[in-house]
C-alpha cells in the first residue's frame, strides 16, 4: 500500500534535487556537506544528539557516541575534502573520454537505532556532496534523534541559504508501509540495519546499496602480542557497548597461548565465565536476545545476567566450542559478551573461523592478531570475507581509521558472501554516477599474435 504522505515528501525532494543539480557547483555541494558535518561535530549539538540517542534507544553510552559522531564525521570529511563530484571528473586525451559527474537523484536512507545520528549524518553528507537530495527513514527508536538532527541541519542550511527540502525524513510515526513507499519512490536506496530491512531494500526494485550482518571473529595465534591483542579487543568490544556490527563476537585462540591469553584478557578487564549453558539461558531467555543486556554498560549487563564476576569487570569471556544455530554464542550478541574458542593450531583456527563466518557474518570482516603477515594472505584467500583487520581494534579499524586507509563509513558492504551488491565500505562513490563523452581516436586494434602468442606456444594454433 502506497503512503501518500511519503509520496508527497519524495515529490518535494525531487523538485529540490533538480534545482540543486541545475544550479549546482562544487562549492555549493561542498558547503552543504560541510554544514551537515558541522551540525554533528559542533560540541554542544554532538552531546545533545548523543544524549538523546541513548535516552530514546537505550543502546550504547553517551561518551562513546560523542566520539563516534565526531571521529566518523571528521574522517569522512577528510576522505571527501578534495574529491570532484561536480562537472568534469576526468579528461583523458589518450582514450578520448571525458567523464562528467552526475547525481543519482533522491536517496532513500534506511538507518538503524544503533547509530541514530552518526549513520544518517554520514549518508546525508555523502548524498549532498554528490548532488543528491535525501529522505531518511529512521528506526522507531531513532525517530527523536533523527528529528533533532534534521532540525539542526535546517538551521545550519538557513545560514548558507540552502534548501531544507534537500534533507527530509518520512512522516512520524514510522511504519513498514511508509518505509516501503520511500524505497519504491526514491531513485536509490542505502540501507543499514536489520537483515529484514536489507532484504526488503534489495527486493524493492529500486537500485540499492545495502549491507550484510556482522559477526566478527578474531584469530589470536602463537606469535601475537597477547596483552596488546587483549587490550585492543577490550577497547573494541566495549566501545559504545558493542552496538557496532564490527564489534568482536568470537575470538579463536591457538592452544599454545590459550591459557596465557585468558590471563591477558583478565588483565584487560575480561572475566572468564565457564558456565556456557547458564549464560545462554539468561542471554537468550526466550530465544531472543535479552533486551536488558543488549548494548548496556558493564554493570547493568552483569546485573541483568546475574553472574558472579570480579569487581571492575568490563566484559565477559565465555568458552565454547559449538558453531551454528544450536549454539547462539557463535552468532552476533550486541553485548559485552565474547565467545572464546580454542584451536589446536593456526590451520584449525582458520577452519573454525570459516565455519563461524559461514553460519553468520559472511562477507563482513575477520580479525587477526599475529606477527606473521603471510597469515593475513592465507585468511584473505580462504575465508568468505571482505576485510582482514590485522593487529587492530576491530571496531575502530573496519569502518575507517586515521591509522589505516579504509574509507570512513558506518555501513560495510559484504559482497555476494553476505548477499550484497557491494563489498566496500559504503562511501561517496556509491552516491555518484557519471556520463561519459566518447570521442573517436586513432585505431588501437591489435594483431592476433599480440594476444595469442603465449597461448599458441602452450597449446599450438
Amino acid at each position: 500500500m502506497t503512503d501518500t504522505g511519503v509520496q508527497a515528501i519524495v515529490a518535494h525532494s525531487r523538485i529540490a534535487q533538480a534545482e540543486y543539480e541545475k544550479n549546482g557547483s562544487q562549492q555549493r555541494y561542498d558547503h552543504a556537506a560541510q554544514a551537515v558535518a558541522w551540525v554533528i561535530m559542533e560540541p554542544a549539538r554532538n552531546r545533545r544528539l548523543a544524549e538523546l540517542a541513548v535516552e530514546t534507544t537505550g543502546l550504547g553510552n553517551v561518551p562513546d557516541k560523542i566520539i563516534k559522531n565526531h571521529r566518523k564525521t571528521l574522517g569522512l570529511m577528510q576522505d571527501i575534502q578534495n574529491v570532484v563530484t561536480f562537472g568534469v571528473m576526468s579528461d583523458d586525451p589518450k582514450t578520448g573520454i571525458t567523464e562528467i559527474a552526475r547525481p543519482k537523484g533522491v536517496v532513500g536512507a534506511i538507518v538503524p537505532s544503533t547509530n541514530p545520528a552518526a549513520t544518517p549524518a554520514n549518508n546525508i553528507i555523502n548524498a549532498l556532496k554528490c548532488g543528491n537530495s535525501i529522505v531518511v527513514a529512521p528506526s522507531p527508536k531513532g525517530v527523536a534523534c533523527c528529528e533533532l538532527l534534521l532540525e539542526y541541519i535546517h538551521a545550519e542550511f538557513a545560514k548558507i541559504g540552502e534548501d531544507p527540502a534537500l534533507v527530509q525524513m518520512i512522516p512520524t510515526p514510522g511504519s513498514k508501509e511508509k518505509t516501503q513507499t520511500l524505497m519504491d519512490q526514491c531513485d536509490m536506496i542505502v540501507c543499514t540495519g536489520s537483515q529484514n530491512n536489507v532484504h526488503r531494500a534489495q527486493t524493492a526494485g529500486t537500485p540499492a546499496v545495502a549491507v550484510g550482518a556482522g559477526n566478527v571473529t578474531v584469530i589470536v595465534d602463537e606469535t601475537a602480542d597477547l596483552d596488546g591483542a587483549a587490550a585492543k579487543i577490550r577497547a573494541s568490544k566495549c566501545f559504545d557497548n558493542a552496538t557496532s556490527c564490527s564489534s568482536e563476537n568470537s575470538v579463536v585462540v591457538v592452544d599454545a597461548v590459550y591459557d596465557d591469553f585468558i590471563a591477558a584478557l583478565a588483565r584487560a578487564g575480561g572475566a572468564f565465565y565457564a558456565d556456557e549453558a547458564a549464560l545462554v539461558s539468561k542471554l537468550w531467555p526466550d530465544g531472543h536476545l535479552n533486551r536488558s543486556v543488549i548494548a548496556q554498560d558493564a554493570d547493568k549487563m552483569i546485573a541483568a545476567l546475574d553472574v558472579d564476576v570480579p569487581e571492575g569487570t568490563e566484559f565477559l569471556v565465555v568458552p565454547t566450542s559449538g558453531i551454528g544455530p544450536d549454539h547462539p554464542l557463535s552468532g552476533e550478541k550486541l553485548s559485552r559478551v565474547l565467545a572464546l574458542y580454542c584451536a589446536s593450531d593456526f590451520d584449525a583456527a582458520l577452519d573454525m573461523t570459516h565455519k563461524i563466518q559461514a553460519y553468520q557474518g559472511a562477507g563482513h570482516s575477520v580479525g587477526l592478531h599475529s606477527a606473521l603477515d603471510e597469515r593475513a594472505y592465507t585468511l584473505a584467500t580462504a575465508i568468505p570475507t571482505s576485510r582482514i583487520i590485522v593487529n587492530q581494534a576491530h571496531t575502530f579499524a573496519t569502518g575507517g581509521s586515521f591509522t589505516n586507509g579504509m574509507p570512513f563509513s558506518l555501513s560495510m558492504g559484504c559482497g555476494t558472501w553476505g548477499g550484497n551488491s557491494v563489498n566496500e565500505n559504503v562511501n561517496y562513490r556509491h552516491f555518484l554516477q557519471s556520463t561519459k563523452i566518447i570521442r573517436e581516436i586513432s585505431s588501437r586494434e591489435p594483431k592476433l599474435e599480440d594476444i595469442f602468442d603465449g597461448y599458441w606456444s602452450l597449446a599450438g594454433k
